[in-house]
């Protein structure tokens, strides 16, 4: 361990701490409608908002009302959205001339970005146009963060009522955080990224003479752009000619391939440091560039990684400070916090020690590099891993899939409990509390009590609800991983066999159903099976969880509120973090340790033994 590598980690998890109630105090203060330090430059905007928009800012909405909303403007984003993404070749900013997406990816992608998921099954730079990029995709890693933060909202504010039927409008709490948290943070983290050299132009691509040209084969086209074609006999999967009934071979077109000098390279640029800030900040994810942060583009120096690796936790650490303010209860939110911390400060040890064993398999060769960048090594590889999995980000700067098992078992582990360490915005608590209240619920039957959480007694609405938010993204993820390892379109994208190769589908479905956005590679996903599977399992993620969020707190919300007595159980101090981080694990482990058994463990004794699949 390296004293560099040292002082970074001390200084990343340092100014997250630092930055956590400085943030958080003031994102309370927005919500809450109390002045700020941006009201006079902003207020006017909001109120203007609110006119054009018919949106009265005094009425409040009951929690299926609130649900409805976010509903709506979802499938008003994703349908516009799909619709740019289909005809993008014909609409302007098409600077390279790109085509259409495929209905699939269109699909896929149109939910995962409306979802905050941000999965790509592309290379954003070879796909993507620049106004599929901004007034589609960075659009809604605008809006998709702001609604999971207004949820949060919701759920703080409905804890605090009492004998109350509404929550707030979920308008409004949109409309604020967009205007005097996301817009105002992102032009912030912007300026010193495009300092540090990440691009920022609307230009079309530059091009760059070569050193050394070289030359490729490519499909040869007429003079009309049509591809030449030539019919040759079809072959099976061992190289046998095929024949037909009338004992003739099968004949089949082809594309004529031809060879072609290269000696000029397209520099891909664009207003990449807009676009990262708000992905790195609001729990988005997904790169400009198909290898996302390890492009050189997107995160070109040491000080840029920094700012980009504390852009990641800065907004969900803040928030759950905003939670404890919103509740009144801020000793409830430092124990959330600390639980919150420990899971994933314990989970970065583990994959770091991992990834700093030898390999057997290649001869024990240190340090491990394969799918890292150089430039930023083992420890920095495996700090950005594990914080955008446990925060639900997605981003990447090295390839998991190329992690050692135990290593590449991290990532996954995060995403599968939910990402609660965390999290992603707004949803990382309001996930956390379907855990708080399954422990508090476990804790009143060890004493015999009623359970009461936050002055309210519990009962078999918020458990079955709390239940739903834990279960259901699970089988979301669990149900499609084992119809793909055997279906023949699922099988049929997977370049890995044997564990690594089921690692590498229950990695992309448990993304998909967290709303994560990273992936473990190694998996053609951009087929009609995935983009469809992955896209509904986003759905499921989404949506499951917030259904539950405010089913329970709008009931919890109309009920009385409970002195407290002695057989209170405090949902502060040591004793009920460790008992929320030990329900955590444990269901967790129930759910998917047969999974992992399957995949991660057994190629790490595998590999132990020398042995590859």
């Amino acid at each position: 361990m390296k004293f560099t590598e040292i002082v970074q980690i001390v200084l990343f998890f340092g100014l997250g701490i630092a930055l956590t109630p400085v943030l958080g105090r003031f994102m309370a203060r927005v919500f809450k409608g109390e002045r700020t330090i941006l009201h006079p430059l902003l207020f006017p905007i909001e109120k203007l908002v609110y006119r054009l928009t018919g949106i009265d800012p005094k009425e409040e909405m009951s929690w299926a009302r609130y649900l409805w909303a976010v509903v709506i403007m979802t499938s008003v984003g994703f349908a516009s959205l799909m619709a740019i993404l289909m005809t993008q070749k014909w609409l302007p900013l098409n600077t390279q001339g790109l085509d259409n997406l495929s209905w699939h990816l269109a699909f896929n992608t149109a939910w995962s970005f409306t979802c905050n998921a941000d999965w790509q099954s592309y290379s954003g730079e070879a796909t993507m146009t620049y106004l599929s990029q901004t007034l589609g995709l960075s659009v809604h890693q605008f809006l998709s963060g702001s609604a999971g933060l207004a949820i949060l909202v919701a759920v703080g504010r409905a804890l605090a009522r009492a004998s109350v039927r509404t929550i707030g409008n979920f308008w409004v709490d949109l409309t604020r955080c967009t205007l005097y948290i996301v817009i105002p943070l992102s032009v912030i983290w912007a300026i010193p990224l495009a300092w540090q050299g990440v691009p920022q132009t609307w230009k079309a691509y530059p091009t760059a003479n070569l050193v050394e040209s070289y030359t490729a084969q490519v499909q040869k086209t007429d003079d009309k752009g049509n591809l030449v074609t030539a019919s040759v006999p079809k072959v099976d999967d061992k190289g046998r000619p095929v024949v037909g009934a009338d004992g003739k071979p099968v004949m089949v077109d082809q594309p004529v391939m031809v060879d072609q000098k290269v000696e000029t390279q397209p520099i891909p640029v664009g207003p990449v440091a807009s676009y990262e800030s708000c992905k790195q900040l609001f729990t988005n994810g997904g790169g400009w560039y198909g290898v996302n942060s390890a492009h050189p583009f997107e995160n070109p120096t040491p000080l840029a990684g920094f700012l980009e690796m504390l852009a990641i936790i800065a907004v969900p650490m803040a928030q759950v400070y905003m939670f404890g303010l919103l509740i009144g209860n801020k000793r409830h939110a430092w124990c959330l916090f600390a639980v919150m911390l420990g899971l994933y400060v314990l989970s970065f040890g583990v994959a770091w020690y991992a990834e700093t064993r030898p390999n057997p398999v290649v001869d024990n060769i240190m340090p491990l590099m394969e799918g890292k960048e150089q430039r930023f090594g083992v420890m920095n590889s495996v700090l950005w891993g594990v914080s955008a999995t446990a925060i639900d980000n997605g981003s990447v700067n090295s390839m998991h899939d190329s992690w050692m098992p135990i290593a590449g078992m991290m990532p996954m582990w995060n995403i599968l409990i939910g990402e609660i360490m965390f999290g992603g915005i707004g949803c990382g608590v309001y996930c956390m509390l379907f855990h708080v209240l399954i422990t508090v619920f476990i804790a009143g039957l060890m004493i015999g009590r009623t359970p009461e959480y936050l002055g309210k007694k519990l009962g078999a609405w918020e458990a079955t609800w709390a239940v739903i938010g834990v279960l259901l993204p699970n089988a979301a993820c669990l149900i499609p991983t084992a119809i793909s390892v055997v279906l023949p379109a699922g099988v049929a994208s997977m370049n890995n066999a044997g564990p690594h190769g089921l690692s590498e589908v229950l990695y992309a479905f448990g993304e998909a159903a967290n709303n994560n956005g990273s992936a473990f590679a190694g998996l053609n996903a951009n087929v009609p099976w995935y983009d469809v599977a992955l896209g509904i399992a986003i759905i499921i993620g989404r949506f499951a969880p917030i259904a539950a969020a405010l089913a329970i707190v709008g009931r919890l919300a109309s009920k009385k509120t409970v002195e407290p007595s002695a057989g209170t159980l405090p949902v502060h101090g040591w004793t009920f973090g460790l008992t929320l981080a030990g329900v955590i694990i444990v269901v967790a482990a129930l759910t998917f340790f047969p999974a992992l058994c399957l995949g991660p463990l057994i190629e790490h004794g595998l590999m132990q033994a020398g042995r590859v699949f």
